[in-house]
């Protein structure tokens, strides 16, 4: 739920805490995907279709849709929702590119679990 600590001065869910829910989204994708220590490398094609209010629902949906050597291409979807009719809406998506590390913080390479999600 979007609280008014969240908002920015229209009332609607800032662009930073909406990417911060984004990014941890992305996060646990990429972590159960290939059950390694993983970190942000990147963002791409972020893109605001429309706003999340005081009092409504926020949900991410992530998943990967391809992977590289040792990064992985996680498409996060973030959507309103109002608690009162259950009215969705997609407000935001984009693209995180997510790394595997091993425990000296070095890049590692990952398994495909199919031939399509080869990037």
């Amino acid at each position: 739920m979007v609280f008014p600590n969240q908002t920015n001065h229209y009332g609607t869910l800032f662009g930073g805490h909406a990417l911060a829910l984004m990014d941890k989204a992305a996060f646990i994708a990429a972590s159960r995907y290939c059950r390694q220590t993983v970190v942000t490398a990147s963002t791409e094609k972020i893109n605001f279709h429309s706003p999340i209010k005081v009092g409504q629902l926020a949900e991410c949906v992530a998943r990967v849709i391809g992977t590289g050597r040792s990064s992985m291409q996680v498409e996060v979807s973030l959507f309103s929702e109002d608690p009162l009719s259950g009215n969705r809406a997609l407000c935001t998506r984009g693209v995180f590119i997510m790394v595997a590390l091993n425990e000296h913080g070095q890049s590692i390479p990952i398994q495909p679990q199919t031939n399509s999600e080869q990037a």
